[in-house]
């Protein structure tokens, strides 16, 4: 039996050489005569160890990282197939601290498997979830997803159970499970993560939700960045349809369901579920009035859940071991865990999925290391581009959707990142509202006009142009777009630009400094 040797597949890790390391490794062991299978796992998500190397040996996998192509021929006579002494030995990387510190949940097969091997995956606790849902009525599996308090992971965190719930009751000839995959946050990546490292976890969690509420095909919109999670999801489907997980008979049941995958064209706003499915449908990706609620008319007219790679991949678990397994962690209205992605000027940069409550101060400077160019922290994102800017003082926020809805922030999907010193909080707010003038879709006067009048409005208070009057403008601005605005593209340009001007007040000139002590 050849040995396995693990090599990430991720796009992470392609970055920094991996396939190049692939290569080397295997010509080297075949000059020794050693049989190996390269294995291209995904990664764990510690991005600071790519490219993360792993080898089975008789006291279990033994990580190398990171690992050069320059390395490999050093590494190999090392002993690295026997899981030798080498600097670049990291041990198990189980018991690396950014990971035993972790609770993975959604994500406790990334990096572990082939991710496109269904054995490999039922082998680690896979499809236990359809299998135990199909045992069930459509309704205790949605009740199942109420009970365990799983909320949606890609924005305000509204309750998924609901949104099953209510199209489950719709009465109509067709619906269908849509998957937002077009992750265009800042600093997030942890859709793409588990889509190149394990698919079927998320095609699990889309056939659970398409039993539950009685839909027969489901669509996944990916962002068109991500061509290697566009190929693994292809090809994954494939092996679902031929095994058993999709098709005409999902489990061995007669419950009909199949997916297919849809790549969009770049725009930020087709993240918003109703922009998305104008572009599903071949049209603008123009944000829709509601209601009507994709729930009761969504694609094609007909009633649609539309939920985050990160809440339909939570959804296997859930049925797997119960509503209180997953309940049993987080805190308040927060629960089960959060797949963090720590980036920017951070040490240990990288995905962490933890139970909701640890807190934001703990995330940076503790599981994070700090900066990475050692300077000191002097805010921090959370949330995308939309998200507010924290400053050290807010360090002890726990991280969950009320701790930061009350502090004026959002945790979004996750990202968080890290800014130094050296940043120019007044820059960023006006980033803020450049983003959003060229995103915006143009539907909606407050976001596609304010965006472009609070622009020039912040070029004039940089430019140190009657700072007073325009600082006043500038939160009139920010008024009118947080509650005018048809979608969060808008709504939430605010969030950053106040946030800046509220806790920066002296990067925006004296008179800031003055109006913010008044």
């Amino acid at each position: 039996m050849s040995q396995r040797v693990y090599i990430p597949c991720d796009m992470a890790a392609v970055a920094v050489g991996a396939d190049q390391v692939a290569s080397a490794i295997t010509l080297a062991a075949h000059g020794l005569g050693r049989d190996i299978e390269i294995v291209r796992n995904g990664s764990r998500g510690a991005f600071e160890l790519e490219t993360l190397v792993e080898v089975d040996t008789p006291q279990g996998r033994i990580g190398y990282g990171p690992v050069d192509p320059s390395d490999v021929a050093g590494l190999v006579a090392a002993g690295l197939l026997d899981g030798a002494e080498h600097r670049l030995r990291l041990g198990s990387p189980d018991a690396l601290p950014f990971f035993r510190r972790q609770t993975r949940l959604t994500f406790a097969r990334a990096g572990l498997i082939d991710p496109l091997s269904l054995a490999d995956y039922r082998a680690h606790g896979g499809l236990a979830g359809i299998e135990a849902a199909t045992t069930l009525t459509p309704t205790q599996v949605v009740d199942l997803i109420k009970q365990s308090g799983l909320r949606g992971r890609g924005g305000a965190g509204f309750p998924t159970g609901l949104k099953w719930d209510t199209v489950a009751k719709a009465a109509a000839p067709q619906k269908y499970v849509v998957c937002n995959a077009d992750e265009g946050d800042s600093g997030t990546f942890a859709d793409r993560l588990l889509m190149e490292a394990d698919p079927f976890t998320l095609i699990e969690g889309m056939a659970i939700c398409g039993y539950a509420v009685g839909a027969s095909l489901g669509f996944i919109y990916v962002r068109s960045e991500y061509p290697f999670a566009i190929r693994m999801l292809n090809r994954a489907l494939e092996i679902a349809r031929s095994g058993g997980l999709l098709g005409a008979s999902v489990a061995g049941t007669r419950f009909a369901f199949d997916i297919e995958v849809r790549v969009g064209a770049g725009a930020y706003v087709c993240g918003e579920e109703t922009a998305l499915l104008e572009s599903l449908e071949g049209k603008r990706g123009q944000v829709r009035a509601k209601p009507p609620l994709p729930a009761h008319k969504g694609l094609f007219g007909q009633p649609t859940v539309i939920n985050n790679v990160l809440s339909l991949a939570a959804a296997p678990y859930i049925l797997a071991n119960g509503a209180d397994a997953y309940r049993d962690f987080g805190v308040g209205r927060s629960r089960g865990t959060m797949p963090i992605q720590l980036a920017g000027d951070i040490a240990n940069g990288g995905l962490f999925e933890t139970p909701f409550g640890v807190t934001l101060g703990d995330l940076v400077d503790d599981i994070g290391g700090g900066t990475l160019s050692g300077r000191a922290v002097r805010a921090v994102q959370v949330g995308g581009p939309l998200g507010a800017y924290f400053p050290r003082e807010l360090f002890d926020t726990p991280f969950d959707y009320e701790a930061f809805t009350e502090r004026g922030g959002l945790i979004g999907h996750g990202g968080v990142v890290v800014f130094n010193d050296r940043v120019d909080m007044a820059r960023q707010a006006r980033f803020a509202m450049e983003f959003c003038a060229i995103e915006s879709c143009g539907k909606c006067t407050p976001c596609r006009i304010g965006s472009t009048r609070g622009v020039e409005t912040l070029d004039r208070i940089i430019a140190g142009q009657d700072r007073a009057a325009n600082l006043a403008v500038l939160e009139d601005l920010c008024e009118t777009m947080k509650f005018g605005s048809l979608c969060a593209l808008g709504g939430f340009t605010p969030y950053p630009v106040m946030s800046a001007l509220t806790h920066f007040p002296e990067d925006f000139g004296a008179q800031a400094s003055i109006k913010a002590a008044e």
